[in-house]
């Protein structure tokens, strides 16, 4: 039985929830006691709303904050004290599940190991989202899977276990287009005995195949909307169907392509007007108009991306998109350049939110290197061509928005 505490005391935790890695606090993560088994996910698009996004009957929960901090317990509802106490961490389909040896009762009980409140590297953890991702020239996104922690064992071909499978973007079959630098196309001989991906140009033709996954990240494949001839008609019905049936999709650059070029209302959501790239280093101003925004503001300071509230700092930034329509929400953009850097979608356009599209304008893994770019080969087999380990500035911004791109839709523009 819960011990009675003396008036004004009662029993909490407290502690920051970190992405897998265990190095970057993250924003928006549900934190909470459970008092019953937790369900099992399904793979694949789903309309997962706010309101029940969490199980196992909580006796007590919190959301992290801009800081990555919870603080869970009030007067009305303690956290149970005791031996072997449950705690759930959790945005998305990102959950990991730890037991506290003991919960002291009338204090707070602070968790202060990294290590313990982490979301999951991988499925001996917890449970994480099932991700494709289409590898690219002009990018190198899967060297950022590693970054935020997801563990090398959850990288395998689609027959594998894993939960992450890379497709070649770039690497195309047809003889429609020559790439002089296409994205990597097969896992290094130390890492799933070297074998090839499967092409994403054959790939993403079939809804079957999209729908196998939680998210979908598209990698920069460098190649314009005027030269792109590897996303027919079909391709694009399929991975709008998917998206509006709950599919998270994140696309690089000229992966505007599902968009600008996709079926109606999706093209309408903001004005493309392709312009030559801005001068790095490009200034980014942060929309604080919405609650999200003013968190990434906030958040962006705490760890360390920004020294200037409501600003980042971006190298290899693009200039595909002005500005957004009342369906899109625009995350970062520049007034002087008049370009928006990040907007996301819900899905259907129009209709209830069921799933996200989020748009990246800048390529954080291009080869480049410096300070705030990775120097990654994005042409090398997996894993050799990632050859840096912390996150830049934007890597960090990206990181964020891949969180929420992973937790639940609310209604709204994004």
């Amino acid at each position: 039985m819960q011990p009675a505490c003396p008036a004004g005391s009662y029993t909490t935790l407290s502690g920051k929830v970190f992405d897998p890695a265990g190095k970057v606090p993250l924003y928006n993560v549900d934190v909470y006691v459970p008092n019953g088994p937790l369900m099992d996910y399904t793979d694949g698009p789903s309309c997962d709303t706010c309101a029940n996004r969490v199980s196992g009957s909580p006796v007590t929960k919190a959301v992290t904050d801009a800081s990555g901090t919870f603080h869970i317990g009030t007067r009305t509802s303690d956290v149970p004290s005791g031996a072997n106490i449950p705690l759930v961490f959790q945005v998305g389909k990102w959950r990991r599940q730890i037991t506290i040896p003991n919960v002291v009762a009338c204090q707070d009980n602070a968790l202060t190991d990294p290590q313990v409140t982490r979301l999951p590297r991988d499925q001996t953890e917890g449970h994480l989202p099932r991700l494709a991702l289409t590898t690219g020239g002009a990018d190198a996104l899967e060297c950022l899977l590693l970054k935020i922690g997801i563990s090398k064992s959850e990288f395998t071909p689609e027959a594998g276990t894993g939960r992450v499978n890379l497709f070649a973007g770039g690497n195309h079959s047809g003889t429609a287009m020559t790439r002089t630098s296409p994205g990597t196309n097969a896992y290094d001989t130390t890492m799933n005995a070297g074998a090839p991906f499967t092409d994403a140009e054959t790939w993403w033709e079939s809804g079957d195949n999209l729908n196998k996954y939680d998210l979908i990240l598209h990698s920069c494949e460098g190649v314009t909307d005027t030269q792109d001839t590897n996303k027919s008609a079909n391709a694009r019905t399929a991975m709008q169907a998917y998206a509006d049936a709950g599919g998270r999709i994140f696309a690089s650059h000229w992966h505007n392509y599902w968009i600008e070029h996709g079926n109606a209302p999706w093209p309408s959501v903001a004005n493309f007007n392709h312009q030559s790239d801005p001068k790095s280093p490009f200034t980014a101003t942060v929309d604080t108009s919405f609650p999200k925004g003013a968190a990434l503001s906030e958040w962006l300071v705490n760890v360390g991306a920004s020294t200037t509230a409501g600003q980042l700092t971006i190298q290899g930034a693009k200039h595909t998109v002005d500005t957004v329509n009342a369906s899109a929400q625009r995350w970062l953009y520049n007034t002087s350049a008049m370009t928006t850097q990040y907007f996301s979608f819900a899905t259907p356009v129009g209709g209830s939110a069921c799933g996200k599209v989020v748009f990246s304008d800048l390529h954080v893994s291009s080869g480049t290197g410096g300070a705030d770019n990775d120097s990654s080969a994005p042409a090398k087999p997996y894993p050799t061509g990632c050859v840096t380990t912390e996150l830049s500035a934007q890597e960090k911004a990206l990181e964020f928005m891949l969180f929420d791109l992973s937790s639940c839709v609310i209604p709204g523009p994004g």
